[in-house]
């Protein structure tokens, strides 16, 4: 079931100058930079009350991420829900019709599983569904 909006991503082209904005001029607390190699971005956050903005990046300039910004140039990338089962998740959105960018999950930042919806199945808007990796204890 998705519980939560976990993430609102943005695509930047300079993460450094974006980085120094969301800390100086709004404010926001960075809790650091993570590379997501599965997607080929370099990823920064930026906690606020109960949820995220995702700053996402190129990885070494390369990737799908620099066709994106090309095409479409800086702004919001997607959004993410937080599911708590998402292979269920999956399973009931592909039965009502949802297409997805892969057949399975992959590793995303925080040793999440995430999968993207299709925006062509969201009314434009390619939203992430991710799930917390179980704790080891």
């Amino acid at each position: 079931m998705i519980v939560s909006l976990d993430h609102i991503a943005i695509a930047v082209p300079d993460l450094s100058k974006a980085i120094e904005r969301f800390m100086n001029d709004f404010g926001l607390s960075f809790d650091g930079k993570e590379d997501v190699v599965a997607a080929q971005t370099t990823t920064a956050f930026f906690p606020v009350d109960g949820t995220s903005i995702e700053l996402v990046h190129p990885l070494a300039g390369g990737g799908p991420l620099v066709k994106y910004l090309e095409k479409r140039g800086p702004g919001i990338h997607h959004i993410c829900f937080a599911s708590d089962d998402l292979d269920a998740d999956i399973e009931r959105l592909k039965e009502k019709g949802y297409q997805f960018l892969s057949d399975e999950p992959s590793l995303g930042a925080h040793n999440t599983r995430v999968i993207f919806i299709h925006p062509r199945s969201c009314d434009g808007v390619l939203i992430e569904l991710n799930e917390q990796a179980p704790h080891d204890g």
